[in-house]
């Protein structure tokens, strides 16, 4: 039985940000991980390029049955105390859009901070290790059973991700552990994810497949406006993930293709100014062709501006300026960037991220029921929520 003063099992972005913090403050810290390398999902993160903060984190960009719950972690660690972090390492990045910062080079700079980090605190990172078993000894005592030997430590840290990305080693383990322990774990979903369509929409739009455009795309309870993107098998873009993680089977999402143009007053001018010029040819100035040509049909396309009703013309704007989808479902947990619901917040300290009716146990980042929206703001969560539990273990 080896004896630790920490375990912290995931060596994902919050387990590695509490690793160096608990290591700092001169804990014996060890970190568990079944995967073969530390921070997969950082590495594959921002397209390679790890959109690891955000200028303008707010608690109003977290979905999370306690919406209360994440601003005591975010205002005492926050977007400036990580940018600091690497500023300090000397790694050049820059802002996307809408306070998005990205690596100038690579994710393996962020990942290779926290690990320097890890290092210099004299933690210890084992990767390729299954834990099988937890058992709580005593208050402050607990035993790990792995496949690479036995664990006891004061502190037992689960920071094991949510569902999503199976493929970089996403597993219900925190969630196990939470229930194992009487805590109560909310239904879970994937968020951030693109949607699927009926067939017969699917097979309209596939040959869109790879156009980009700058939409307002809204609910009945939210809206944003960023690009959409057509895919083979539905739609994503930045603005389709974000009202994923706001989106339940069966509602209608609506999507304004132009959301800086009143269509139907653009049209009523353009047939007044250019009355002999063809309908498609007036929206094509603004859209996509292809598109253009895929959602008129071509009896109406091609018609002249002057041959068309006012009435015509305010369904055409509708078209572009309303229109109404009801995805199929989503892509699910294969390709989502995060996992809604989780570990109930009312039996953390939102202080600590200690669960309240057994110390030493501490739940961080994505397994608790706190997810971000796109662009950062769940890698600072994950930051936030790690930097607490860390001077605390």
């Amino acid at each position: 039985m080896e004896k630790v003063d920490v375990v912290i099992i995931g060596a994902g972005a919050a387990g590695l940000m509490c690793a160096m913090e608990a290591g700092k403050r001169g804990r014996k810290v060890l970190v568990l991980e079944q995967a073969n390398k530390a921070g997969k999902k950082i590495l594959m993160s921002g397209g390679g390029r790890c959109n690891f903060t955000n200028y303008y984190i707010n608690h109003e960009n977290y979905i999370s049955h306690n919406p209360h719950f994440c601003k005591s972690a975010l205002s005492r660690y926050t977007q400036w105390n990580f940018i600091d972090l690497v500023k300090r390492y000397h790694i050049p990045f820059h802002e996307k859009t809408l306070g998005q910062l990205f690596c100038d080079h690579k994710s393996q700079d962020i990942l290779n901070m926290l690990l320097s980090e890890c290092k210099q605190a004299g933690v210890d990172i084992r990767l390729n290790t299954d834990v099988e078993k937890i058992e709580k000894v005593s208050d402050h005592h607990f035993k790990i059973i792995s496949n690479r030997g036995n664990f006891h430590c004061q502190s037992l840290v689960i920071a094991s991700g949510g569902l999503s990305i199976p493929t970089m080693g996403a597993s219900p383990f925190g969630y196990k552990i939470a229930k194992q322990f009487g805590m109560k774990v909310w239904p879970t979903r994937a968020g951030l994810v693109p949607f699927t369509l009926h067939a017969e929409k699917k097979e309209m739009l596939a040959i869109l497949s790879g156009i980009a455009v700058d939409s307002l795309v809204s609910n009945e309870r939210i809206s944003f406006r960023e690009n959409i993107l057509f895919t083979h098998r539905g739609l994503s873009g930045p603005a389709m993930l974000q009202i994923s993680s706001y989106w339940h089977n069966g509602e209608t999402i609506m999507i304004n293709l132009l959301p800086e143009i009143n269509v139907f007053t653009m049209l009523k001018s353009a047939k007044q100014l250019q009355p002999q010029k063809q309908l498609k040819s007036i929206i094509a100035e603004y859209l996509p062709k292809r598109l253009v040509e895929t959602f008129l049909s071509s009896t109406i396309a091609e018609r002249k501006m002057a041959t068309i009703t006012h009435q015509q013309l305010e369904k055409i704007a509708n078209i572009f300026n309303a229109w109404s989808e009801k995805p199929s479902g989503t892509e699910g947990y294969r390709t989502a960037e995060v996992t809604l619901g989780g570990i109930d917040c009312d039996a953390i300290s939102s202080k600590t991220m200690a669960a309240l009716k057994f110390p030493g146990l501490f739940f961080i980042g994505e397994v608790l029921d706190v997810t971000g929206w796109l662009g950062g703001y769940n890698f600072q969560w994950a930051w936030a929520s790690g930097w607490a539990a860390g001077q605390e273990v």
